[in-house]
């Protein structure tokens, strides 16, 4: 159970710490102390929502189809592959800081409602909770006990970010800061990938594992 919940941990760890357009939404929030602590909570809630969902899917999924591991495998490993070069990339090139820009203070309802769009439509918060890490969860012992583990990363994450947000400020605004940033996420997401093609995609059989 602790192995699970830990994988879930690390594994979510890895993979949010990338910087989407969620992240550097919430990390504009906190810059400016606008209503950023509620802003975090909903993009904990949708996450564990999603990890809840594509872990029961995925579950029931692979044991009804086992062909899909393959699938789920080499899908998972295309993605990671992607996001480490374009991560590699960045890191490359450089790209510039965030930086707080100065504007009028919005409503409650108004920074939920663009957290929720920045959560919502982006297509790759769905390959990350409904597909990749669900696809990874799958072959642990207890699998809701690893979606535990990767709820825990995000609210640690998001807590993280709203909280550290504002000290951070003139660090991350400078670019040589988001290079080394980058060059990290690289490196995590190709760790994980090489993960996948070494290990694969395994189904816990119900009657080792006690269930």
């Amino acid at each position: 159970m602790l192995q699970s919940y830990l994988t879930g941990l690390v594994v979510c760890g890895g993979i949010i710490i990338a910087i989407g357009a969620q992240n550097a939404y919430l990390l504009g929030q906190a810059f400016r102390r606008e209503h950023h602590w509620w802003s975090a909570a909903l993009c904990m809630s949708a996450d564990i929502v999603l990890f809840t969902l594509g872990m029961l899917g995925v579950s029931a999924a692979l044991i009804a189809f086992p062909s899909a591991l393959d699938m789920l495998r080499w899908a998972g490993v295309v993605f990671l592959l992607w996001l480490s070069f374009t991560a590699f990339v960045r890191a490359v090139q450089g790209r510039d800081g965030l930086v707080a820009d100065e504007q009028s203070r919005r409503s409650l309802g108004a920074v939920l409602m663009t957290t929720l769009a920045v959560t919502l439509l982006n297509p790759q918060v769905y390959l990350d909770t409904l597909l990749l890490i669900p696809s990874v969860g799958a072959q642990q012992p207890d699998p809701m006990v690893f979606a535990a583990g990767a709820s825990s990363a995000s609210v640690m994450w998001f807590t993280l970010l709203a909280w550290g947000g504002s000290a951070l400020a003139p660090v991350l605004s400078r670019p040589m800061a988001w290079r080394i940033i980058d060059g990290l996420i690289s490196l995590m997401m190709l760790a994980i990938a090489v993960h996948l093609v070494v290990n694969g995609i395994h189904v816990p059989n119900p009657a080792q594992t006690g269930g």
